[in-house]
């Protein structure tokens, strides 16, 4: 019996891979190229030719460059050295961790290249949006800790709803990793279900899939033209306008924007959402002799009767303007006045203050109480009073 199970260990030594191309090579390891699960063992034979005139006992091996412990050897032939790895880590390198047996002086006889990693994670974060309805990208995110540490391929796949055939993207991106863009044969009005397979040579998994329509997932560019001015001599005001984006010019939606501003020497911007469809604005409440920074962004609402939101657009590039700077009025004498008086003329002067806001707010409702103060001085600027106007003295 044991006889017939060391004929048959023979036999399986014989025709392996790697005493069949010990024909034409010096030596080879075996199994060649192996790909791995971390924490998995591997046991690799380096055979070489018996006619070299070298015994097994005098190889060595390197890992990735690092001679690796005789401890960790075995002699199975005069031709044939083994060594055995536990818990593998994950491959150090894309192009897999270098496996070597050495001749005795150093040189090199045969190599083998570990992979080890592990199969891919369900993808995650699957979004898509078309850029003026002319192409439908889609971007993803790696699923688990994202890293499988061995090369991965990710297919993105869409097919029409109720009909037609399964279709791979062709167009991926390599500005942005996990992402790709379909360009031809685009469908409006009928809904695509869309999905990533993600799979390498220890497994596959696939995202959920999502169902939309090119119309409700568009946006642009942002909007063009974009100026900021003064608004006279208003030392808190400043005036935006734009264009709508060229590339919706002929398209049937109703635009939202949205403007943001800063501080020169800021970099936390302040968002005004209730701009509407309106392609000016007036920014009020600002500093006296400062220099802003504005950008303006679009979100195509309702293409072609979308009962949707469109999404966002980039920002437009910063533009940049100063606000004037704050004339000092020279102090004037102070008339004593009752407290009923002074009362009746804060109302009065309240109902005239919320009157101008209203009529110069244009959509813009970043209004505040501080733009009282300075409504004062400009209602006293144009009646030529002298009175000092700030914040009460201690």
């Amino acid at each position: 019996m044991e006889l017939a199970s060391d004929l048959c260990l023979l036999l399986l030594i014989l025709h392996s891979p790697a005493v069949l191309a010990l024909s034409t090579h010096v030596a080879v390891i075996y199994p060649q190229d192996p790909v791995l699960r971390m924490g998995s063992n591997l046991t690799a034979s380096c055979w070489i030719r018996s006619d070299l005139g070298v015994h097994a006992s005098s190889l060595f091996w390197t890992l990735n460059g690092q001679p690796l412990p005789s401890s960790l050897y075995r002699v199975l032939s005069p031709t044939n050295l083994s060594v055995t790895l536990a818990g593998l880590n994950a491959s150090r390198q894309t192009s897999g961790d270098n496996l070597v047996c050495h001749h005795h002086k150093g040189h090199i006889l045969a190599g083998s290249c570990l992979y080890v990693g592990m199969p891919p994670a369900k993808p995650v974060n699957l979004t898509c949006w078309s850029r003026n309805t002319k192409d439908l990208t889609c971007s993803w995110a790696p699923g688990g800790r994202g890293e499988t540490h061995i090369s991965t391929q990710y297919t993105l796949k869409y097919k029409l709803r109720w009909y037609g055939k399964e279709k791979e993207c062709e167009d991926y991106t390599h500005v942005q990793p996990y992402s790709c863009s379909i360009t031809r044969d685009l469908h409006l009005f009928t809904p695509y279900e869309i999905w990533v397979e993600a799979s390498n040579q220890l497994g596959r998994a696939t995202s959920d899939v999502i169902t939309l329509d090119i119309l409700d997932v568009v946006t642009t560019d942002p909007p063009s033209g974009v100026t900021v001015s003064r608004v006279g001599q208003l030392e808190d005001q400043l005036s935006v306008r734009w264009e709508a984006p060229p590339a919706l010019k002929d398209f049937l939606f109703q635009a939202k924007y949205q403007i943001r501003y800063r501080l020169e020497d800021s970099q936390d911007w302040k968002v005004m959402d209730d701009v509407g469809n309106q392609t000016s604005c007036r920014l009020a409440g600002l500093r006296p002799g400062t220099v802003y920074f504005v950008q303006v962004r679009c979100n195509p609402v309702g293409i072609y009767g979308s009962r949707k939101a469109g999404i966002w657009s980039e920002w437009s590039h910063p533009t940049a303007a100063s606000t004037p700077h704050s004339e000092r009025l020279m102090s004037g004498s102070c008339d004593s006045k009752s407290s009923a008086d002074s009362n009746s003329t804060l109302r009065r002067e309240l109902k005239q203050f919320f009157g101008w806001v209203r009529k110069h707010a244009y959509g813009c409702s970043s209004m505040s109480m501080k733009l009282y103060d300075q409504w004062r001085v400009l209602m006293q600027k144009s009646h030529k009073a002298r009175n000092q106007v700030g914040s009460p003295r201690g």
